[in-house]
């Protein structure tokens, strides 16, 4: 999978204070999540599978983190 091939659209969550110091998670790369540091956003991303990165968000949401 080329995933340099596609820019995401970057965001991060309605709850960050908007300081800079957030992660922000990419949309619009089918099948992955692409997420990056606010503070340097010309540096690296981790991708993570679509459905792990759901249980994981499920996990937070559930407090089971």
């Amino acid at each position: 999978m080329q995933r340099d091939a596609v820019e995401p659209t970057w965001r991060s969550s309605s709850y960050s204070s908007g300081n800079g110091q957030c992660v922000e998670v990419g949309d619009g790369c089918p099948g992955s999540v692409p997420v990056r540091d606010s503070k340097t956003p010309a540096g690296p991303r981790l991708f993570f599978a679509a459905d792990v990165w759901g249980s994981f968000i499920g996990a937070v949401r559930g407090e089971e983190l």
